[in-house]
């Protein structure tokens, strides 16, 4: 088992390494195109039947990404992709994912303009009917069980009778219709089935304590079983193969996650089947064919495993040699689970996408993802960990550009969204788009960003602006400590909350950065709170004690705004925004750029009208990038 401890240990040393390194002046670096890096793919998101023979694939039609299926020869060559037959031609927007429903029908969700109002949509694979199973006006559907033993049926929620609220409707993926199975008494916020497809669990809240509750069958009402403040995570997973005790991920009495079976009845749960020390557990996954439990997973400095299952130990060993040098994920696999799609990724490319075939032990190449970018190329990153003012250890990443001395470098740090998410090591083709045109790019999991457990998250509460945003300023000062940056070439990008603290840094360290891109962040606590779609209103009292209540904390909030502080800004700041964002409103980034522009402060806005939370639409991301790329260029430098 690798802990968190060693692998900074290591990660410092192996920066230590590349500062030291001579610098590879005799290759001029090669510049990519922005496409290059943020084309859609030929070919992505492979998916096979459960009965192994078609494959479900994503392909450019008119610039948007559509299903295509084609048949798997029964030898496990490489299928023909010259005769796929493209299903849909969705022309406003990407379809994002998609997942076969037996073996006659695909599902997926799309919305309308990044409203994030999303539908359930069926495609018959053989006539390539197209049926929407929920055409109803403004509501927001998902998936709770596609059903597997059950062809012709799949759970879904929505939230057409209360927008706050969700339901739970048996749906005929053939014909649409509809039956209630599960009708939310206005405090549930997520359902949970069996293995035979049965709602039986539910999670409710009041806005700060979390109930989980119970039943044995369909027929019988869900009684309480056990009621934790939001702090305690307590989440089930799935139920155990007699259906009658649940897997969960719990840190009741501990301050990390660790995986333990949870009585549906009582609430009591066993010891910790497993745990790591130093981060929380993400998941656990079992296999459906020989009803086990199959791995854990957590994330240290990259994604981790723990095994429970010698086959499934064993069928990874096999890909890892197969494929060495490369992280191995498996995506998809057919119900006899003897045929498997693999992802092969690093941080430095996309990766390739095979079918392994566990019976005969071939891996046959679908295709690389980005083709276009030679990974020799791209840039290395690497894990790094520094100490706080106060002293937190924070951890990150540094990704730094090929061919130049790691002394003096432009630097774009890069805050996640979220903020309760995290960074994590992989191919990101923002970080290495940066990196090719000569900037070092820094990540940070400030306080509050998840999985290093519980009280490292609580450290973040009501500290938007405050220590959250130390975490980032203190990150700065050691990468121009150690000599890396340059402190008149710092520049600081992010998105969501990202971009909230993007305009966080430019207000209340104004002489830190020299350039700001702010991408749909949040400007105003106080409209931010009010404008939360309906379905997220369950949360909004949680939401007042992790950043504030707008009447209790109404000066910490006002502080807090850097749209309230405006006059503070001096550094050159690119706004960009979609305008059917539900979750942070366009008037966020319409109040800061109204609000500098009062100052006669020039400020670079992009708005997309057919996008939401983030661009989608290849152009708009040619756009954006492009003009990103422009403005740190003339504020920067190389």
């Amino acid at each position: 088992m690798r802990h968190t401890s060693l692998a900074n240990s290591i990660c410092n040393v192996v920066l230590l390494s590349i500062i030291a390194s001579p610098v590879m002046a005799s290759e001029p670096l090669k510049r990519y195109d922005v496409r290059d890096f943020f084309g859609k793919p030929d070919r992505s998101f492979f998916r096979l039947s459960p009965d192994g023979k078609t494959l479900g694939f994503m392909q450019p039609y008119k610039r948007r990404e559509n299903l295509h299926v084609v048949l798997l020869p029964p030898d496990g060559t490489a299928p023909d992709f010259n005769r796929a037959r493209r299903l849909t031609e969705e022309t406003e927007r990407d379809i994002a994912g998609f997942f076969w429903k037996g073996n006659s029908h695909i599902l997926y969700v799309k919305d309308f303009g990044g409203d994030e109002n999303y539908h359930v949509v069926s495609v018959d694979v053989l006539s390539g009917k197209v049926k929407d199973l929920t055409p109803l006006p403004k509501i927001r559907a998902s998936i709770v069980d596609d059903l597997r033993d059950d062809p012709d049926h799949v759970l879904v929620q929505h939230n057409k009778r209360d927008s706050k609220v969700f339901d739970v409707y048996r749906i005929n993926v053939i014909t649409g219709d509809s039956t209630l199975v599960a009708q939310n008494p206005g405090n549930i916020t997520q359902w949970l089935t069996d293995h035979a497809g049965r709602v039986r669990i539910a999670t409710t809240t009041d806005g700060v304590n979390t109930s989980l509750l119970s039943r044995s069958s369909e027929k019988d009402p869900f009684k309480t079983v056990l009621t934790t403040d939001f702090r305690t995570t307590v989440a089930p997973l799935f139920f155990t193969f007699d259906n009658k005790s649940l897997y969960a991920l719990s840190n009741r009495g501990r301050d990390k996650t660790a995986l333990v079976i949870l009585d549906p009845d009582s609430g009591e749960e066993s010891k910790p089947l497993f745990e790591n020390p130093d981060v929380d557990l993400d998941g656990a996954s079992f296999s459906h064919k020989r009803k086990v439990l199959t791995q854990a997973n957590f994330n240290t400095w990259k994604e981790q495993r723990h095994f429970f299952d010698p086959e499934t130990k064993a069928l990874f060993a096999r890909l890892q040699g197969k494929l060495p040098g490369y992280e191995v994920v498996i995506q998809n696999e057919n119900l006899a689970e003897d045929m498997f799609i693999v992802a092969a990724y690093s941080d430095r490319t996309p990766g390739t996408r095979y079918v392994y075939s566990a019976r005969s032990d071939t891996l046959t190449t679908l295709g690389e993802i980005n083709p276009r970018i030679d990974p020799a190329h791209m840039a290395t990153t690497q894990a790094v960990t520094y100490t706080t003012r106060d002293g937190l250890k924070i951890n990150g990443y540094l990704t730094l550009p090929l061919n130049r001395e790691a002394r003096n470098l432009p630097v774009i740090v890069n805050p996640h969204g979220g903020p309760w998410s995290r960074d994590s090591w992989g191919f990101n083709p923002e970080i290495q788009f940066l990196a090719n045109r000569g900037f070092a790019v820094f990540q940070i999991n400030y306080r509050g960003s998840t999985g290093y457990g519980r009280a490292f998250w609580e450290k973040s509460f009501k500290q938007w602006g405050r220590t959250m945003q130390d975490d980032i300023t203190d990150g700065v000062a050691w990468l121009i400590r150690e000599g890396i940056a340059d402190p008149k070439r710092v520049g600081i990008y992010g998105g969501s909350y990202g971009g909230y603290a993007t305009l966080a840094g430019v207000t209340f360290t104004p002489d830190l950065y020299a350039a700001a891109v702010d991408y749909v962040g949040v400007a105003n606590l106080f409209t931010f709170m009010k404008s939360i779609p309906p379905y997220w209103a369950p949360y909004l009292k949680m939401m007042h004690e992790m950043v504030g209540d707008p009447e209790k904390d109404k000066e910490l909030l006002n502080a807090s705004s850097p749209v309230f502080h405006a006059d503070r800004i001096k550094t050159p700041l690119f706004v960009a925004q979609g305008t059917n964002d539900p979750r942070v409103n366009k008037n966020e980034s319409d109040q800061m750029v109204e609000a500098l522009r009062k100052r006669g402060v020039a400020v670079q806005y992009m708005v997309k009208e057919n996008e939401g939370h983030g661009f989608h639409n290849e152009e708009n991301q040619f756009d954006f990038y492009g003009a990103m790329e422009a403005f740190f260029s003339q504020y920067l430098g190389k």
